[in-house]
């Protein structure tokens, strides 16, 4: 993590370019090396596969379960994008990376990854809950297993959640992972494997501290914050759901409670407090 602050793997149905490497953009602002092209991780079909951070250590995923890439799939390529903690001293080079691993046999259980995030700003010195919602819209039944929480340094405590309505109204939440973003950033086993279909919920809270005498946005590099909780999942006999991102504007003008909101039985405390 002293090299590299996180790192993205991508999948593509067209990648940003066909430069074996590009500039995607940087964490710190400063001049960038303009002797690379410049381009976004994918032009087309961007799909979020994997996320390391904070030396997390490695994923391993569950029997008989795989991403499907290649040819008759939306993923043609995978691109590993590496955000770097520092700039390099003159003459050093770096050879950080992921190690894949493949099988040409069909596997039974598909996985994919959805992405909850949350945009807005944050207002300097003061406790800011971010949230997001979103229901799934497609006829199909996902199997949570794994899930990441990340921030940049203000988040404190980030939690997903999955909620299900009854016939009379009343939503039951369930916790799918709970965590402080500041240790490894790594793919936890979720708290609940409860399966996920249509017509259910997902939700997603950080509150932060803002710790700096500025507001701070939600963005990329390391003057900005970022909330985010990455879902896993596979289905069975199916295709990964079509959504793969969760998004909405954030504080100041997004909450859980805000009017028009129909959520109810929210559960404040539980999930903005490390047990």
């Amino acid at each position: 993590m002293n090299v590299a602050h996180h790192m993205l793997l991508f999948g593509c149905s067209t990648p940003g370019t066909t430069d074996e490497y590009w500039d995607c953009g940087e964490m710190a602002i400063s001049e960038s090396d303009t002797t690379l092209k410049k381009a976004r991780p994918c032009s087309e079909g961007s799909h979020v596969l994997y996320a390391w951070a904070r030396n997390a250590k490695t994923l391993e995923l569950p029997e008989d379960v795989g991403f499907q890439v290649g040819k008759g799939t939306d993923i043609q390529y995978v691109v590993l994008q590496i955000h770097y903690s520092k700039k390099f001293p003159e003459g050093k080079t770096d050879n950080s990376g992921l190690f894949l691993m493949y099988t040409e046999e069909l596997q039974s259980k598909l996985a994919g990854v959805l992405l909850l995030g949350v945009g807005g700003i944050i207002p300097p010195r003061t406790i800011t809950y971010m949230e997001t919602e979103c229901s799934v819209e497609e006829s199909k039944t996902i199997h949570p297993f794994a899930y990441r929480a990340h921030t940049h340094s203000l988040g404190r405590v980030v939690s997903g959640y999955s909620i299900r309505r009854d016939v009379y109204g009343k939503d039951h939440w369930k916790l799918l992972g709970k965590r402080d973003p500041l240790t490894a950033q790594m793919f936890y086993p979720v708290f609940d494997n409860s399966t996920i279909t249509y017509g259910d919920r997902l939700l997603d809270v950080q509150w932060t501290v803002g710790k700096r005498n500025r507001p701070t946005q939600v963005g990329p590099t390391n003057n900005d914050e970022m909330c985010n909780f990455y879902l896993m999942y596979y289905v069975e006999n199916d295709m990964p759901l079509n959504m793969k991102y969760c998004t909405t504007e954030g504080p100041p003008y997004y909450h859980w409670n805000n009017e028009g909101n129909d959520l109810n039985n929210i559960p404040d405390r539980e999930a903005s407090i490390l047990d």
